[in-house]
């Protein structure tokens, strides 16, 4: 017993300090597992995360039909100081869903660095004999393409502009600099440009250029009365909702082709929507509601007012006057 005691005592600072490891490791044993346990949480829910393949494009939302914003010059290339005037904040829509397009009965043989002279010779027109309070096309096209900033507002928000009576809300109008009428050769820039204009301004609200809209006129100058519902082209010519020859024969004929250069910008399948010609139906063809029409003038919802006299473009009839604005100049209606 003396020996096996000599021999406990003798190994006693050993044991002790084994003794004092084994305290040691067991009090470092809960911090060592939690770690592994936090190591094994986040690789669970890493794995958690991660969708299955086949599920990874049905959670995704649909992705809107949105072309790409086009090279837009601003106002204050073509309007100075000496020019340009006081006017009223803009007003504006909550969206457009419908273009009308424009000729600006000008001369045809400009060089396209006279462009901004010709814009601000237009925009005094329309601001000093006829009193309106700016320019009345959201945007302007040249013979080489170039796109310009008409009515001020902000190109990207839905400016109400003053460029088709009766339908300028929730609407853009874009103006082709010259005077396009039968036999007179389009320039294939300019219907480039006014593509990828309509394509990316429409495509703001995810609407199709090949589509129709749903309007309602605000002035029985137009082609429709006041308050009258109209369903038009989503890309129309101007002649499509007031009596006049604009954008031209020329230009006219162009707008399929536009409007399906612009939904492919867009990003949209080859013709889904049966692209619309503006032209009402044909004496004796059914319209939408069924009934037959003596003329081929719309009917019904398309009935135009008696008083809309055609007109020249940029040379509206005495009743077809913007209102008064609050400064007393007159605006768009």
């Amino acid at each position: 017993m003396r020996v096996v005691r000599r021999v406990l005592k003798a190994g006693a600072p050993g044991v002790a300090r084994t003794g004092r490891a084994v305290r040691v490791l067991a009090a470092c044993l809960p911090g060592v597992l939690a770690v592994v346990s936090l190591a094994l949480c986040a690789r669970g829910v890493e794995r958690a995360v991660l969708p299955a393949p086949g599920r990874a494009a049905a959670a995704r939302p649909p992705v809107a039909h949105q072309a790409a914003r086009p090279r837009i010059v601003p106002r204050s290339a073509w309007l100075d100081r000496t020019t340009g005037q006081s006017q009223p904040p803009p007003r504006y829509d909550d969206k457009v869903v419908a273009v009308f397009l424009h000729h600006t009965d000008s001369p045809n043989g400009y060089r396209c660095a006279e462009a901004p002279r010709i814009i601000r010779h237009l925009y005094a027109g329309q601001t000093g004999a006829r009193g309106w309070d700016d320019i009345g096309y959201n945007f302007l096209v040249d013979r080489c393409g170039t796109i310009y900033e008409g009515r001020a507002g902000g190109v990207d928000r839905a400016v109400t502009g003053a460029h088709a009576q009766g339908f300028n809300h929730r609407t853009a109008g874009i103006a082709a600099l010259g005077t396009f009428t039968a036999g007179v050769p389009v320039p294939r820039a300019m219907t480039d440009a006014i593509a990828a204009l309509a394509a990316w301004k429409l495509g703001l609200a995810d609407v199709d250029p090949r589509g129709r809209a749903r309007l309602v006129s605000s002035s029985g100058l137009s082609r429709y009365k006041a308050g009258t519902a109209a369903t038009l082209p989503v890309l129309s010519g101007h002649q499509a909702g007031y009596r006049t020859d604009c954008p031209g024969a020329a230009l006219a004929a162009r707008l399929p082709a536009i409007r399906e250069r612009a939904a492919l910008l867009q990003g949209r399948t080859l013709s889904p929507v049966r692209p619309a010609t503006g032209k009402p139906p044909g004496p004796g063809k059914p319209t939408a509601t069924g009934k037959p029409t003596a003329t081929g003038k719309p009917a019904a919802e398309g009935k135009p007012s008696a008083g809309g006299k055609p007109s020249a473009e940029g040379k509206p009839s005495a009743e077809g006057k913007p209102k008064p604005s609050a400064t007393g100049k007159p605006s768009a209606t």
